[in-house]
């Protein structure tokens, strides 16, 4: 072989693998892209002043609100002694939502049959640990609830 084919050739052999490695770079790109979570843009938060008022969960028949707490869900129980509660509403076993039963009087985590009592603490089912329990402060004037970070 002349010296002009080795050129050729190596020309063609990079042309080839550049082509190769651009046609990997546009299909591995948007699958990095998609499985790497983007920065979220929530701050973490210490309190936050539920979208309604105590007037409207004691006429809600379920008697309970799931709310956002910063990153991550909550749920503001009435209790069946006129008490309000608000504690983490995400099961401590697989993540999932948990929901207040009021016929059977506890909070219920539908993934697992998951069941914790009104203060949070895990009482059968799978759950590791109990839920995270929240300080509630109702402005007695306006029915406004505000839930803050610490025990309730």
């Amino acid at each position: 072989m002349d010296n002009a084919n080795q050129d050729r050739r190596g020309f063609l052999n990079w042309l080839i693998g550049g082509g190769v490695i651009a046609f990997l770079g546009s299909v591995l790109y948007p699958v990095v892209k998609y499985m790497v979570p983007p920065a979220s843009g929530e701050a973490n938060v210490s309190q936050v002043k539920l979208p309604f008022k105590l007037k409207d969960l004691q006429e809600d028949e379920k008697h309970f609100r799931i709310f956002k707490f910063g990153r991550t869900l909550g749920i503001v129980i009435l209790t069946p002694d006129n008490q309000i509660r608000a504690l983490s509403a995400v099961c401590t076993h697989l993540d999932c939502t948990v929901q207040y039963r009021k016929d059977l009087g506890l909070i219920w985590c539908a993934c697992h049959n998951g069941k914790y009592d009104l203060e949070g603490r895990n009482i059968s089912g799978p759950p590791p640990r109990p839920l995270k329990q929240y300080a509630v402060h109702i402005n007695k004037t306006t029915g406004e609830i505000i839930v803050a970070e610490g025990q309730g």
